[in-house]
Formats: structure tokens, sequence, C-alpha cells
């Protein structure tokens, strides 16, 4: 007696979808669903269910999750691919597998996939391709025939007007690192069942720590193409198959000159980091530092200032005490004299986000900059303040503000590029957060210009003079603990 199941990677009932739900939200003849079922029993079999997460972005598949007892993180329209590359970066052992439809992956998304292609990641991408946007009305897709009607080629599509119909798998298979890219087709039992040895194989390849698999798969959209579901199938036969053939385009196993070499993802080495960092690995006298209290810091001003340079430098002279650092830069396309603003965390754990919503530390170079960030600040906290160009004072009486000309400093010394320079300086002494001596090391490490090294160091010195006889009632000793 042969008994029919549903898989098991699928839950009992839909109760997403709602209470009792035993059926999917497919049309009825839509591929979906047989794909979906293919994945599944795959999953069963290889004992991949509780290893893997799915990463179903927009389009008709957005609803993954009510079915797949499995991981599911839902992605926005095209960036699937990406997402599942973070995954990858935290966790080598999960299956992750990116399902997408022709509109998401070769309209929306076609620079995550090529460039998640390209390093080799290590996942599976199924690619259902209906040669129309399916949920969202049918309008023409990147995959659309030539002469096919759409809701937005009602005339048909046209190569003056359109472009010609994109063959992704042969777009993939143009680069050098993916390890397996197959097409295949629902337009029979026959291809149903290529198509489950497609699936079967991309998934194995990726147990196997081989890199990329890609498998596009032609499937029926009645309701768009205004066919029933048996004259869709033939119409896939008749029409999708002569533009996108059914074929292997790579299988690893008969084709590996061309594969980068199997294996686990390649960590940054975090000693060999340190070591670059500091620039000499007989150096000794930097130290390492153990915080109080976690540094989030937001240094804020004009492009031109050097308020990306600044964070860099911080993040730096972290890790080359051991901290865990991030350095996050953001300005807008008028970078040189629009605002920009950089996000530094120093931490002696790892980080989990490189952003700074409330920063314990402020520094802004600017009016504008004060005016933007000022309350976010947490109660407590502290705002250095470059008071050459800012032309007001701090607000808050629940924070520590300083007043430093640090434009007046670096400008009398000869090069006003060198403010942000001022502004680290002060941060260090009064806060007693890394080691000055680390800072006047990084320097030389990181000016891209070596003339103005010496300057950097001569504007350094300058700043602490001036802290000395102005600030010296905020000046900390001792705040960290430093352990040779």
């Amino acid at each position: 007696m042969i008994k029919h199941a549903k898989p098991k990677s699928f839950y009992p009932t839909f109760e997403r979808k709602g209470a009792g739900q035993e059926t999917t939200h497919y049309c009825p003849g839509c591929g979906h669903g047989t794909v979906h079922k293919l994945i599944a029993e795959a999953l069963d079999d290889f004992s991949l269910k509780d290893r893997t997460i799915l990463m179903s972005p927009v389009g008709c598949s957005v609803f993954a999750y009510y079915y797949f007892d499995t991981g599911n993180i839902q992605c926005s329209h095209g960036r699937a691919p990406a997402v599942a590359t973070g995954v990858r970066r935290v966790n080598d052992d999960a299956i992750l597998i990116s399902y997408q439809g022709d509109g998401d992956l070769a309209g929306i998304g076609t620079a995550e996939i090529i460039h998640a292609a390209n390093r080799g990641e290590n996942l599976t991408v199924f690619f259902v391709n209906n040669a129309v946007y399916g949920m969202t009305g049918g309008q023409m897709a990147p995959t659309t025939l030539m002469g096919q009607k759409t809701a937005t080629t009602p005339l048909g599509r046209t190569m003056e007007r359109d472009g010609n119909p994109i063959g992704m798998a042969e777009v993939i298979n143009a680069l050098t690192s993916p390890v397996y890219i197959e097409r295949v087709s629902l337009s029979s039992a026959q291809g149903v069942m290529k198509t489950r040895t497609a699936v079967r194989k991309g998934l194995k390849y990726q147990m196997e720590k081989r890199g990329f698999s890609f498998v596009e798969i032609l499937s029926p959209c009645p309701i768009n193409w205004k066919m029933d579901p048996v004259s869709a199938r033939n119409w896939i036969k008749k029409s999708l198959e002569p533009v996108y053939p059914p074929k292997r385009f790579r299988d690893i196993a008969v084709e590996d000159t061309r594969v980068r070499g199997k294996g686990t993802l390649p960590w940054m080495d975090g000693e060999e980091l340190i070591t670059l960092l500091r620039g000499d690995a007989a150096i000794t006298s930097l130290k390492h530092t153990v915080l109080e209290e976690d540094q989030h810091i937001k240094i804020a001003g004009f492009g031109g200032q050097g308020i990306l340079s600044a964070g860099m430098l911080l993040a730096k002279s972290g890790i080359a005490e051991d901290l865990h650092a991030t350095w996050l830069p953001s300005y807008g396309p008028e970078m040189r004299g629009g605002r920009a603003y950089a996000s530094v965390n120093l931490s002696n754990k790892e980080i989990g986000s490189p952003l700074v919503d409330q920063p314990n530390v402020l520094a802004v170079m600017n009016t504008p900059s004060l005016a933007a960030f000022e309350q976010d600040v947490v109660p407590g906290g502290m705002i250095i303040v470059n008071s050459s160009i800012a032309d007001r004072k701090v607000e808050r009486s629940d924070v520590q503000a300083l007043y430093v000309p640090a434009s007046k400093i670096a400008s009398d010394a000869g090069l006003i590029a060198a403010a942000n320079v001022v502004i680290i300086t002060i941060y260090i002494m009064v806060s007693g957060v890394l080691s000055l001596d680390t800072l006047k090391h990084i320097i030389p490490l990181s000016v891209k210009r070596k003339e103005y090294v010496n300057k950097n160091l001569e504007i350094m010195e300058k700043a602490e003079e001036y802290a000395r006889r102005h600030l010296s009632e905020f000046l900390k000793k001792d705040e960290v603990q430093h352990e040779g």
C-alpha cells in the first residue's frame, strides 16, 4: 500500500495563512506549488529541515513562510541573495535557499544575484521563470518573450521599445565562481522529474560546501497568461523552451577548472588584522584596553572636514588596542560640502550592529550637525563642539559639553583639514578611552598623503597643549584599564 503524505518540511496545516488552512495561496496550475513540494521533499530526504533558512522576497512566493517549517527570512524585493550573504557570514553550517521569481531576480535584484554568484557564495538559488511579474498583475518582466502580450505590453514586447529577453542562466554562466548552473522546465512529467534532480543537486552541493548553485525553473502562470493549466504547460514547451532551452550549463563534478575550490568561508584572521593595523608585529607598547562602558560615537560635519577619516582613525586605534570596533560612514551625493557623519562603536565584546542611533559621544564640526544630533545623545553623554565654526552652545543640561576651536588650532598650525585630529585627541584625553600613543602610531599608517603625517602629529601635540591649558578639569585618568 502506498501512502502519500505531505513532506515534514511543510507545516501540517498552514495556520499563518488561516486557522486550519490546508491549501496554498497559489493559483490553479501555478508552478510554485510543484517547486515547493520538490524542495520540501529534498529537505526531508537530506534531513535538512532544521538547518534550512529560506529567503523569500517580494513576489508570488512572498508567503513561503506560510508553508515551510524551516527558518524563514522575508527579504526586500530582489535582495534575497544579499540577505543570504549576511546570514552566511554568521552561520557557516546553515542551508540557505534564495527562492526568487523572474521580476525579482532578473529585474529588481540583478545586482544582488550577480555579485552573490560572482563571490561564489555557498547557497542555492531557485529561480522561477514564468516570463511575467506574476504577483502584481502580469506586467512585462526581463524574461518576457518578444511579441508576448502583458499588462504593460498590450501589443506585445518589441526589441526597439523594451529590449530583448534576458537569459539569466546564460548570464550566471558568464561568471567564473558558480559551481552548478542548470535550467529545467515544468512543461511535462519528465521535466518535473528533471527539476527534482536539479533541486536535489543544488542542495547537495551546498551541503558539501562546494559553492554557488543556480537552478532556473520554467514555470506556468495560467492566470496571467490567460490560459487553462494544461494549455499553460504546453505553452512552456512550445514558446518558452525554444528561447530558454533547458540544459545543464555547468556542473562541478565534470567541470572543475573554473571553480574556486570547496571549503568553509575564509574568515578574516584577527591577529593578522591587528598586526597590519599596528604596522609592526614587534611593537609591544600598544595597550590591551578594557572599557568600563562601550563607546558609541557619532562624528558629524560637512564633507571636506575629515569626518569619515576621523571615524576610521578611531576604529583603527580601537582595533590596535584589541577592542572590537565598527566604522560606518554616511554622506550625501554632494559629499564635499554636504552633510557627512561617521558612526564608530568600540567594545570589548562582539558588536551586533554598526549603527549609532543613540551616541554616548557626539563630536560636531558645525552648527547644522549639532542641531541634527544633539537630542540623540544619551543622558550623561559627551558632546564635543568645534567652536571655531559652530555658532551656538549645547542646549541640553544633562550632557557634558566641551567647546574646542578645532579648526583654528589646525589652521594656526598650517593644516585646517586636520581639525578632525584635534577633536579625536580631545576625545581621547577627556574620556580616557584609548591611548594617545596608539593614535600617534596609527596616524602615519592611515594618512594617505605622507607629506602631511608630521603636520598631523604636530597638530595632535597642539591639541594636547590646548586640553591641558583649557580643559584640565575635564581630563580623566585611569578611566579604563590598560594591560600591557
